[in-house]
């Protein structure tokens, strides 16, 4: 590399013949004095050594000699600056180049070093050549490293020692000596030096590899430099790599950058953001020393759904991987439209609950696709087919859909789509965006796997769904900090159709997400679930507007945590949905639930919405097991009935069954009936009695029966019809009254005075 050559840089000052008024005495700033007229100084024309010259005789401590021009110093270029000098006479002097620093607003840069090496002249007539090299950097070899502030010098050189001796300068040189330092400079090798041809055609993976193993012996780095390069077979890069050109390579293989994994690189490889992003995802699944793939911090634009399994080349892994830091959105495309089929299948729950059989044209649905008809519940998927036989494998059972009947199946598109794995355990995507656009929707879960994590992400405007589980792919599914932002934000609550996630598997981890306006946050098919932390609204502006399930647990026993949430506009919604046999059979009924600390707020809407409603699908079935404590319920413009409450559409609950059922320190704001259990019922009795009837008046959940008293205590004195004191012991009946909600306190003669009574709706052991 010459700048003088190439940027046509004019860098050696004038020669001596062309006038010593172009020469100063001084620093050669303009205004300082020059040697033309000087008595000290003098042009020689025709030297035996030199030709012409400059003769000068010392007379100053330090005799100075630099150019009036300005010669430009550039980050990367290299200046050597040279003289040659012999004594004529007098004294011997000490001669080194010099320089004076020029700063862009011309001033001098003090604190950089501004004369070279010195050599003491030590015999007449001989020819001493004193050079010192310039530049902004401080390398080897360097000797006046100036930095990055000058921008200028003035060059020439200095006399110092005795005065009074006589020395002729030849001309003097700047010249550009870059090049003698770009084995240090350039810190890498091109893979054309090892035979690739970059034609687009040639295969070059020898090539490549070849640059790797040399770049590994001698520690640098690898260019591919301009030209489209052809590999037909697998090519890692062991070394840091840098793209000027492209490569091209069939969609069985794989490039591995292993030290600049990055979408970056990919990008710069495969000349397109789309195919660099699927094929550093690719590579992701073959790495043993790199666990993430970062989209450092940029946006990828996809124009189709990434089947991940298909990128990837394998359906199996079960490793930590990590996709992070960027932005993945769906682009303008027809390839973002639902695939619809209609089909008839014969469904018999007591042969396979989980399949369905002689499936209609079986071959045109497909995998993944979101089951509907008759008898069905929410969130269907099929989980797999088999083509041959003629049949569907669903991730869930069907609650009411035994027999022969027609179903539609919609096959949703996902940015991210992983079904195609069988098993992919422990995998992670951290800070991405699912931009979504109302286009597509977001990801799509394998078939099997353990661990799979979200975090600090957001799912925006997903056209169907956020995140989908297909079958067991959510086995312990983290969803955490995350947001999701519906595309229907504009619609009244019944017309929307989004929901954010569903699980089927157990153990999910739904922590510290923000959820705005799904038709459902997360509907829940397994056990296991801990959900905390979370804000899910789905409001409209509707007066007295209709309000649907924020969370919906669709199985009886479910070993559940609700801590810490803020449930806005929205309720709970526990049933059985997916049970192939909804009525109760000897199993476990509707347990295992706790919902404490939690704030339940709503706005705008009618006196019989509820934030809390068991669904049962068929009759028999209990509570046993739920605990619901130090909640906070309010509601804005307009009261409640109360909070909680029975969907009879398909059956109705056996209240004789209750146990371990706890509703207490809650507070309600906003709300006509609390509910308690145990209540504590204060009872009057004004009229001498035998038989006090107390009521539970609604205070105890969903209605139930006053099933258990466990204390009835005297407040103050209990009297006669004759105003005597009376110190009998009475006993309790319950579950008395028309809808069993009754408790008679029985004395053995009329007597009156106060209680207060604490009853239960359950039997707690």
């Amino acid at each position: 590399m010459n700048m003088a050559i190439t940027d046509g840089l004019v860098l050696t000052p004038p020669p001596f013949s062309a006038g010593l008024d172009l020469w100063s005495r001084e620093d050669g700033t303009p205004g300082t004095g020059s040697y033309a007229g000087q008595a000290n100084a003098a042009f020689v024309p025709a030297d035996q050594d030199f030709g012409g010259c400059l003769e000068l005789t010392k007379t100053s401590n330090t005799q100075k000699l630099r150019s009036y021009g300005e010669t430009p110093i550039i980050p990367g270029l290299y200046l050597r600056v040279s003289a040659k000098v012999k004594a004529v006479s007098g004294n011997f002097p000490t001669v080194r180049i010099a320089g004076w620093a020029g700063a862009s607003d011309n001033s001098n840069v003090s604190g950089v070093p501004q004369v070279g090496p010195a050599v003491t002249l030590t015999t007449y007539g001989e020819i001493v050549t004193v050079s010192a090299i310039i530049a902004t950097g401080n390398r080897s070899g360097v000797d006046m490293p100036w930095g990055p502030t000058p921008v200028y010098g003035h060059f020439g050189l200095d006399l110092t020692g005795s005065n009074g001796g006589v020395v002729r300068i030849d001309d003097i040189e700047i010249e550009d000596v870059t090049g003698a330092f770009l084995r240090d400079l350039m810190d890498w090798v091109d893979v054309r030096d090892f035979g690739a041809r970059g034609d687009g055609v040639t295969d070059d993976s020898a090539a490549f590899d070849a640059a790797d193993i040399y770049a590994s012996g001698n520690g640098v780095s690898i260019l591919v430099s301009k030209g489209t390069y052809f590999l037909n077979t697998n090519v890692t890069f062991n070394n840091k790599v840098r793209f000027e050109g492209t490569v091209s390579m069939p969609d069985e293989f794989r490039l591995s950058c292993t030290r600049d994994y990055n979408l970056d690189t990919y990008e710069a490889a495969f000349g397109d953001e789309e195919e660099g992003f699927r094929r550093g995802l690719q590579v992701l699944f073959y790495f043993t020393d790199h666990a993430t793939f970062d989209l450092s911090g940029r946006r990828v634009l996809l124009t189709r759904p990434v089947d991940v399994a298909a990128v990837a080349g394998m359906d199996k892994l079960v490793q930590r991987r990590v996709l992070s830091n960027g932005q993945i959105e769906a682009e303008i495309s027809s390839e973002w439209e639902s695939e619809t089929a209609t089909s008839v299948a014969t469904y018999t729950p007591t042969s396979n609950a989980m399949r369905l059989t002689n499936v209609a044209n079986v071959a045109n649905i497909i995998v993944g696709s979101r089951v509907t008809g008759t008898g069905v519940g929410r969130e269907i998927y099929v989980a797999s087919k088999d083509v041959g036989a003629g049949t569907i494998e669903l991730n869930r059972p069907l609650w009411g859909a035994a027999g022969s009947r027609t179903y539609t199946f919609t096959r949703y598109k996902y940015l991210l789509d992983f079904s195609g794995f069988v098993n992919l355990g422990r995998f992670e995507m951290t800070d991405i965006e699912f931009k979504c656009n109302g286009r597509s929707s977001g990801v799509m879960l394998p078939y099997a796997g353990i661990g799979t994590r979200f975090a600090d992400c957001v799912f925006n405007s997903p056209k169907d769904r956020g995140i989908t589980s297909i079958f067991e792919g959510c086995q312990g599914l983290f969803v955490d900090q995350c947001q999701f932002l519906s595309n229907e934000q504009p619609l009244r609550v019944q017309d929307r159709t989004t929901i954010a996630l569903n699980v089927n598997a157990n153990d999910p981890k739904l922590r510290g997400n923000r959820i705005v306006r799904f038709a459902h946050f997360a509907v829940l098919a397994g056990s296991g679930n801990m959900i905390i932390g979370n804000h899910f609204f789905q409001g409209d502006d509707q007066p007295a507007g209709v309000r649907r399930a924020g969370i919906v647990f669709t199985s009886t026993n479910v070993k559940t945590l609700i801590t810490g949430n803020y449930i806005d506009n929205c309720y709970i919604e526990w049933g059985n949905e997916h049970d192939a046999e909804p009525e109760f059979n000897s199993e476990y009924s509707f347990g295992g639930l706790t919902v404490t600390g939690n704030i339940f707020t709503s706005t705008d809407t009618s006196t019989s919405f509820n934030y809390f409603m068991i669904k049962p699908y068929g009759p028999g079935h209990f509570i046993n097991g739920l605990t619901f404590n130090d909640n906070v319920f309010r509601t804005v413009n307009g009261n409640i009935d109360r909070v909680e409450a029975v969907d009879t559409t398909h059956s109705t609950l056996d209240y004789s069954r209750f146990r371990n059922v706890v509703f207490e320190s809650n507070a309600f704001n906003g709300v006509d009936q609390i509910t308690q259990s145990p209540v504590t019922i204060q009872h009057d009795q004004n009229t001498e009695s035998e038989v006090w009837v107390v009521d539970t008046a609604g205070f105890l959940p969903f209605g139930a029966r006053a099933r258990n008293v466990q204390s009835v205590v005297a407040e103050g004195g209990i009297r006669t019809v004759s105003n005597v004191l009376d110190y009998s012991m009475p006993y309790v009946e319950i579950e008395k009254g028309v809808d069993s909600r009754q408790i008679h306190v029985r004395w053995p003669r009329a007597l009156k005075g106060r209680v207060q009574a604490v009853i239960r709706c359950d039997n707690p052991n």
